[in-house]
């Protein structure tokens, strides 16, 4: 099963996603074999310019770098795979980063099988959740964050507790 995260542009943040569900983007997390294979044209397909930038910087800083330090070829193939590969492992993380900088807003974290299996169990959970929250003001609005508790003490540092405390 793939862990896939829902993003939304940030206006869906306080208003229905039903409206147009054709705008939510669902990106799997995990290893991308085509972005490992052909990083280049992965990343231009997905138009991720600024990790196309750095990935030809990184490349070509390599390459000159070995070919100054005299290094063979084999070495050189070990160094660009292992580039490859990187972008194989991260391209979920560049997809998520540039709709970040997009301003838009991650949704819910859905896993499935496959792409479409998220996208009915995203709805199906999402029209449950506003079944159950009916009209009570804005229903697609997050909940609000916990806030710290004041009656804890001081001396608590992470999770662990004062010595000699009941438990």
């Amino acid at each position: 099963m793939a862990v896939y995260t829902v993003h939304g542009p940030a206006s869906y943040y306080g208003t229905d996603v039903r409206t147009a569900p054709e705008q939510l983007v669902f990106v799997r997390d995990g290893f991308y074999f085509w972005a490992f294979v052909a990083s280049i044209f992965w990343l231009l397909w997905h138009r991720l310019w600024l990790a196309t930038f750095g990935y030809l910087v990184i490349t070509i800083a390599a390459e000159i770098a070995m070919w100054s330090f005299g290094v063979g070829s084999g070495a050189r193939f070990v160094v660009m795979a292992v580039i490859a590969l990187l972008v194989g492992l991260e391209a979920g993380s560049l997809r998520r980063w540039k709709l970040s900088r997009r301003k838009w807003r991650q949704l819910d974290i859905v896993v499935a099988d496959s792409e479409e299996a998220a996208e009915r169990r995203f709805f199906e959970r999402w029209n449950a959740k506003t079944a159950r929250d009916g009209n009570r003001g804005n229903a697609s609005a997050p909940p609000p964050l916990p806030r710290a508790s004041l009656t804890q003490s001081e001396s608590v540092i992470g999770l662990f507790p004062e010595p000699g405390a009941s438990r």
